[in-house]
């Protein structure tokens, strides 16, 4: 075959080649979006539940959840970094973050191998910044700080 003996071309194919082409591209930047917003969703999900024990004065079982070891109270030589009665002097109701009412996430950013998020307790103007490990869901007070970006409507 030389280049004179080309095919006729085929205006059903071409727009057939053209549609999979947009769609790929769609579903690709589509993907994109989903896996960047989606993308710290288990951590996120697992730092909710923490106030949710925290709120009713459960902290044993929320310092289980902060170690990650439910049966911590079997080891607490393990834990002096951040013990026990440093849980409880920092959540517990009128200490440092209060008795939470409320919550909401303010923010969240992957930094490493960590997730850092902020969560809002019952409208606080800072929120309270929380790392979770993102392979042992391990929860602990972020060294990092992160700031919203300012919006119009506090500007005023």
């Amino acid at each position: 075959m030389t280049l004179l003996d080309a095919p006729e071309y085929d205006a059903v194919r071409a727009r057939r080649s053209r549609n999979i082409a947009m769609a790929l591209f769609v579903v690709g930047v589509a993907g994109a979006f989903g896996a960047r917003w989606f993308w710290n969703w288990p951590e996120e999900r697992h730092v909710s539940t923490f106030p949710a024990i925290v709120e009713p004065g459960d902290q044993a079982k929320a310092y289980g959840m902060w170690t990650q070891y439910p049966k911590w109270q079997q080891h607490p030589e393990r834990y002096q970094a951040y013990g026990f009665d440093r849980l409880q002097q920092d959540w517990r109701s009128g200490r440092k973050y209060g008795q939470i009412r409320s919550y909401k996430f303010a923010l969240s950013r992957f930094w490493g191998k960590v997730v850092t998020i902020g969560v809002d307790i019952y409208g606080s103007k800072a929120p309270v910044l929380l790392w979770v490990d993102h392979k042992t869901k391990k929860i602990d007070i972020s060294p990092v700080e992160l700031y919203r970006p300012i919006c119009d409507t506090q500007l005023h």
